[in-house]
């Protein structure tokens, strides 16, 4: 059993944990930036202007004052279910392999709610329903794919893998 791909794992899940943590921090003191990327891919006033698309539009300062607000704290409930999931692996870090491994299921759970808030808030929702695509300006797609990224590669090497632990 390797304690060191163990800490190596509970580091990659930290630094996911971190990475929300700040993003929400940055959320909450710095509101104003990423509240006008919001409202402007939902406002979708700097998309083609399709008129069949443009039906989508939610030009409702509450809605998407809460959407911005959902979004904050979907990134705060998945912080604290990362940071969860590193303390319940270390308290397993001396015990064998299906301990460990099913200890694992509160870091999956915190890591595939980053994957769903990028994925389908980001990819799906704000960039196909609202066709941030189409932005130059205001299009998070490219950002997007690279945390869904490492979002999967740490949720990949944190697979039940008996063999290697």
């Amino acid at each position: 059993m390797s304690f060191t791909l163990r800490y190596i794992k509970i580091s990659m899940i930290a630094s996911i944990a971190l990475f929300f943590s700040l993003v929400a921090f940055d959320n909450i003191i710095d509101f104003q930036s990423n509240w006008l990327f919001v409202q402007h891919v939902l406002n979708m006033d700097t998309t083609f202007q399709e008129p069949a698309l443009m039906s989508r539009a939610i030009t409702n300062p509450i809605i998407q004052k809460s959407t911005y607000y959902f979004i904050i704290g979907w990134e705060i409930i998945t912080a604290l279910l990362c940071w969860l999931g590193c303390v319940t692996l270390l308290a397993k870090i001396n015990e064998d392999n299906i301990a460990f491994n099913k200890a694992k299921k509160i870091a999956f759970i915190g890591l595939f709610f980053g994957f769903l808030l990028y994925m389908v808030g980001f990819i799906v929702i704000g960039g196909e329903w609202f066709s941030m695509w189409q932005s130059s300006k205001w299009n998070g797609q490219m950002k997007t794919g690279l945390f869904i990224s490492l979002i999967m590669f740490v949720m990949i090497f944190l697979k039940d893998e008996s063999s290697a632990e």
